[in-house]
């Protein structure tokens, strides 16, 4: 019972990734939180992963997604586009992984924690695409709310370019799907036109 137990509050802990806010709105504009982003990256991972430049383990890609912001409970979320913020972001991330890992049984938490350095290690086929999913979503959002945030927050070409590199890594095809709807925002004005697309 002492493994069930362990189990058991490490998934009441992970209820509290329920409350970290994103800087991405929904369809129905409220802010996504990180338990609704996960969910939609790793079913978007199921429905594209023809997409992906390698052959990927989906099922693995999935776990990764599920996991991957979870540090944010203890660290908190820094917007994509917080160049200061985003400097130190893995310590604080790596420093909250320990802790959280650690409610679990050990094979658990190392299971999980290996599955987290590798998304974050962007090394792998199962990583890579990983990262295009992650990057994906909040473009697609974005759009779909006529770039309030992006507007907002005086988003640039060259800053989504920057965070992108990352899709390009994991998903040619996704990228230059991305870059379409990139050149329509700068069209609309909801993206600061700083460099060529």
């Amino acid at each position: 019972m002492e493994r069930l137990e362990k189990q058991i509050q490490f998934l009441l802990e992970m209820d509290k990734e329920k409350s970290i806010k994103r800087q991405t709105r929904c369809t129905d504009l409220h802010m996504e939180n990180d338990a609704e982003h996960a969910w939609h990256i790793a079913l978007a991972c199921l429905l594209l992963n023809e997409y992906a430049n390698g052959k990927v383990d989906v099922s693995k890609t999935i776990s990764m997604l599920l996991i991957h912001d979870i540090v944010e409970i203890d660290a908190g979320d820094t917007y994509a586009y917080d160049e200061k913020g985003q400097q130190n972001a893995f310590e604080k991330e790596y420093l909250a992984s320990e802790r959280l890992f650690s409610l679990l049984p050990e094979d658990q938490g190392k299971f999980l924690k290996s599955l987290w350095l590798e998304f974050e290690e962007n090394k792998t086929m199962e990583a890579k695409f990983a990262h295009a999913m992650d990057n994906l979503l909040p473009i697609i959002l974005n759009d779909a709310d006529e770039g309030t945030m992006w507007k907002k927050n005086h988003v640039s070409v060259s800053q989504i370019l920057k965070r992108q590199e990352k899709t390009k890594m994991g998903s040619t095809i996704l990228y230059d799907y991305i870059l379409s709807i990139v050149q329509q925002n700068v069209d609309k004005q909801n993206i600061i036109k700083d460099v060529e697309i």
